[in-house]
């Protein structure tokens, strides 16, 4: 019986298919995300540098004229960027961000935020997410700097 729980709390191994990796960093970073979570945001896919996340807008997300409040496109498009660009395993925060927003959302719009990397040297990378309505209208349109810092998102083992 001892030895079944110390077998469970041994770390699963971590892929070394970079594919396999992002999956894997995705899943575990969206259960720990309750912000993600609390908007309704969907991790539908991740690969190496990229992301898609999706949410269909509530409600309790209008502002005063009936459209989406910018402040949940934004927090759609920033989700996604952080799963695109820690979907390496390694631990990235934002640097900055700016977003332009084309077009209003509406109460029951699907949005589809599409993260791609841009540019990753070193520590520093930028990433492009657009936003879309579920005609394939175009919303607003983030980029975001990230900063690489100390750490995995799935631990690794030391080798022994």
């Amino acid at each position: 019986m001892q030895m079944a729980s110390k077998v469970a709390d041994v770390p699963a191994a971590v892929p070394e298919d970079p594919q396999e990796l992002a999956e894997q960093t995705g899943r575990v970073m969206y259960e720990r995300d309750p912000a993600s979570q609390a908007l309704g945001a969907r991790l539908e896919s991740v690969t190496p540098g990229g992301a898609v996340m999706s949410m269909t807008v509530r409600g309790d997300m209008l502002n005063g004229h009936k459209t989406c409040h910018g402040g949940f496109i934004f927090a759609l498009a920033d989700s996604t960027f952080a799963f695109a660009c820690n979907s390496r395993n390694l631990v990235t925060v934002a640097s900055g961000c700016t977003i332009d927003y084309l077009a209003p959302a509406f109460e029951g719009d699907r949005l589809t935020a599409t993260a791609v990397e841009y540019s990753l040297a070193g520590r520093t990378g930028i990433y492009d997410v657009q936003v879309a309505n579920q005609d394939g209208k175009q919303i607003a349109v983030f980029r975001g700097r990230s900063y690489r810092i100390k750490g995995n998102v799935i631990p690794v083992d030391d080798p022994v």
